[in-house]
């Protein structure tokens, strides 16, 4: 098997706080998945998760030290931090939204414009730090009239958000074998285990091994914040 258990992603996360966005918040891109459940365990500090689905429209939760949050695709999010937010991001698919499950919202010019949407999404790429705070400024810029709408024309926000939800599925359908290939390996491997053990009982056929996992030293740039994904295992 590869992976953590159960093929799920982790990633310690620092919530963007250089600076404030447009929205005068310190805060990630809105964003969202199409397969990829996520989770926000918060290791320290203080903050909310904005959340937005087409059900129940928007709303905001506030986290603090203990607090979890998960949601499923579909719902467009942003970390807000409120203070030396840093949180462990618990994803489903074996870390599928760090894989190419996720769109950033930087408004309906941008989703028209494909090489404009490839021009925003790799600033951090090609400016590190500043590229990424760039890029969470375009985003949070666009999501200011997504919340306007919100609390002006709540239909206009609906079609809005819909239209953003299928795009992103859209562009992820011609990725289908990849991402089935990645659940294969990862979650589906880890359930197929754990039914032969059932199986199995009373005999025992797990081998006893032990594996510490720790953070990635390099940071990379991500949609919400400063990670460190942990998925480098080593036996001990």
């Amino acid at each position: 098997m590869k992976g953590l258990i159960g093929g799920i992603g982790l990633t310690h996360l620092t919530v963007y706080n250089q600076r404030p966005a447009p929205d005068g918040q310190h805060s990630g891109c809105a964003h969202v998945h199409a397969i990829t459940d996520e989770a926000y365990f918060v290791i320290s500090g203080k903050g909310a998760v904005e959340l937005h689905d087409l059900e129940h429209g928007f709303r905001s939760v506030p986290l603090s030290p203990g607090s979890y949050v998960q949601f499923a695709p579909g719902t467009l999010h942003r970390a807000v931090n409120g203070g030396n937010l840093v949180v462990l991001g618990i994803m489903g698919n074996a870390g599928l939204a760090e894989r190419g499950d996720a769109r950033i919202w930087f408004g309906p010019e941008a989703d028209a414009d494909p090489a404009l949407y490839q021009e925003l999404w790799t600033l951090p790429a090609r400016k590190g730090l500043d590229g990424a705070l760039e890029r969470r400024d375009r985003s949070v810029s666009a999501y200011m009239k997504l919340i306007d709408l919100w609390n002006s024309d709540r239909p206009a926000y609906r079609k809005a958000l819909a239209d953003f939800v299928d795009l992103h599925a859209r562009t992820m359908a011609p990725m289908r074998e990849r991402l089935q290939n990645v659940v294969q390996e990862g979650p589906a491997s880890w359930l197929q285990v754990a039914l032969a053990r059932i199986d199995g009982l009373p005999s025992l056929i797990a081998a006893p091994q032990a594996e510490r996992v720790g953070a990635q030293a390099d940071p990379k740039w991500g949609m919400c914040g400063v990670l460190r994904p942990l998925d480098v295992p080593a036996q001990v």
